[in-house]
């Protein structure tokens, strides 16, 4: 398994964001951080960075600082969900995901504390505002996918609606065009998500068909806001609902196994 630097840090190193430096930064209770004693130290640790980092790189937002399983290391969370790793005396500063080896797997530390944070997300929005393609009979899981009309693999993701239906998956769909809210990818799912029969429309702008221009009221900008807190760097992107984060494209029997079922499984099985 390889381990790539995150997509929004490289952007914030480029200067793609502009936001001002959090307030107050908030020190985790984690059991790394469980004494009065390591609490301050994380703290003082974390100040250390953030400062220095703000100064050099104010466009650079951290928000949260915790322990990390590193000795000597604190965790600091930027805005969007990223998280950053440097060392107490504030010097080093360095991005990627970081992996326990288990007995048994490599576990993404940063990752388990990210699932709960989309699980409670995913609840804020109306599943009216969704594009959803029910289950064939009985609904045995959902996931919530994060979608662009322009991306090859969101169109072959959505080839496998079919046979996640079948299996008995709901597919619930969220507006997130790459290229931002206002651009002509922007426009065209919002023709889609306005259209008299969405899930049609889709399914036919998927396919690379023009369908007719048209607005409403709706939602793609929080879709795309929630996505992008929620660390959502591109497309396809499918949250469980338990809130892991299944980056890309994945095929529908591997959507299953992650789910839990059976792949040969049918909708009432």
């Amino acid at each position: 398994m390889s381990i790539r630097l995150s997509a929004s840090f490289r952007s914030l190193l480029l200067g793609a964001t502009c936001s001002l430096l959090a307030a107050s930064i908030a020190v985790a209770d984690t059991p790394a951080a469980a004494s009065a004693t390591d609490s301050a130290r994380i703290e003082g640790a974390g100040a250390q960075a953030v400062e220095r980092l703000a100064r050099l790189r104010p466009d650079i937002p951290v928000v949260r600082v915790s322990a990390s399983p590193l000795p000597g290391i604190v965790a600091l969370e930027v805005s969007g969900g990223t998280i950053l790793y440097a060392t107490e005396d504030g010097r080093y500063l360095f991005a990627g995901d970081l992996y326990e080896l288990t007995e048994t797997d490599l576990v993404n530390v940063a990752e388990a504390g990210r699932v709960d944070e989309r699980r409670e997300a995913l609840a804020s929005i109306d599943p009216a505002s969704m594009i959803i393609f029910p289950a064939t009979g009985v609904r045995r899981a959902s996931i919530n996918v994060f979608t662009d009309v322009d991306c090859g693999y969101c169109r072959k993701l959505h080839l496998e609606v079919p046979a996640l239906n079948a299996m008995g998956i709901e597919v619930r769909y969220l507006g997130f065009p790459r290229a931002g809210v206002g651009s002509e990818s922007y426009d065209r799912i919002v023709s889609a998500w306005c259209a008299k029969d969405p899930r049609d429309a889709l399914t036919r702008v998927k396919a690379g068909e023009d369908i007719p221009a048209a607005s409403c009221d709706n939602r793609i900008a929080e879709h795309y806001g929630l996505g992008q807190t929620m660390g959502v760097e591109g497309t396809p992107a499918i949250v469980l609902e338990d809130g892991r984060l299944l980056p890309g494209y994945v095929p529908a029997d591997r959507v299953a196994a992650a789910l839990g079922l059976a792949p040969e499984a049918d909708a009432g099985g």
